[in-house]
């Protein structure tokens, strides 16, 4: 069965999703798997999540996986051996292999929506000064988060699985889905809860009228309003699409 959502294909399917994590500090997943919704939709069997070392399929006795660079350079590079044996190790024929590094293109909610379609997702967090060039000919895709520096890649997997995660049927009720920020490329409207008045602050009064269509009508209102104020990037980058 498929389930459309947003214009994405979400597959339903018997098989649970899974997501191996191929990183050297594997010890920094303790928390991620084992709180809120990760955790819920783990112990529900909506999604497998594998952390692998990558020290653990090392040739050498030492389990050595970083080299110096040829040519010279500052830093060591991640060698092509122990990758390869990763990789080749859990692969399957529905596995997509992601490397993360600073190169790749921008992960965003459209490549979430992309990537929730593959049964099978491997990360590769990178760490040190890069990759040997060679271990991309095994790679499908390279993502960035961002145009920024990290340590590795770790934070980086955590981030694409949460984000991915929260799409798999049945993670998030699905109006919770429908109303978040960049469903749509539109940031969230605003929300509000009890008091009705707090320090002379009220409550929009089109929320307490009980009147869906003017209640969903000013919802938009806000969100095309604080999108052109904060991201209007987004609402450009939506016409272009177009």
């Amino acid at each position: 069965m498929i389930l459309l959502y947003n214009k994405i294909d979400l597959r339903i399917v018997g098989e649970v999703m899974t997501i191996d994590i191929l990183t050297l500090f594997p010890q920094m997943f303790d928390g991620f798997l084992n709180t809120s919704i990760i955790k819920r939709a783990i112990e529900d069997k909506k999604v497998k999540i594998n952390i692998h070392n990558i020290r653990d399929y090392s040739p050498y006795k030492n389990k050595q996986v970083d080299d110096y660079p040829y040519g010279g350079g500052a830093g060591m590079i991640l060698m092509c051996e122990p990758i390869f044996n990763a990789i080749e190790s859990i692969k399957t024929k529905e596995s997509y292999v992601i490397m993360l590094t600073p190169s790749g293109k921008t992960f965003n909610q459209k490549k979430a929506k992309e990537l929730i379609n593959h049964k099978h997702i491997i990360l590769l967090c990178g760490h040190y000064e890069g990759f040997d060039e060679r271990i991309k000919t095994i790679i499908d895709l390279e993502l960035s988060v961002g145009d920024f520096i990290l340590t590795g890649g770790e934070i980086p997997s955590m981030l694409i699985t949460d984000c991915i995660t929260r799409l798999i049927p049945g993670v998030i009720n699905n109006q919770s889905l429908e109303d978040e920020s960049f469903n749509n490329n539109l940031l969230d409207y605003p929300n509000y809860t009890r008091p009705y008045e707090f320090r002379k602050m009220k409550v929009p009064d089109v929320l307490i009228s009980g009147h869906h269509e003017n209640i969903k009508k000013y919802r938009h209102e806000e969100q095309l309003k604080i999108t052109k104020e904060k991201r209007p990037d987004l609402i450009v980058g939506e016409e272009n699409e177009k």
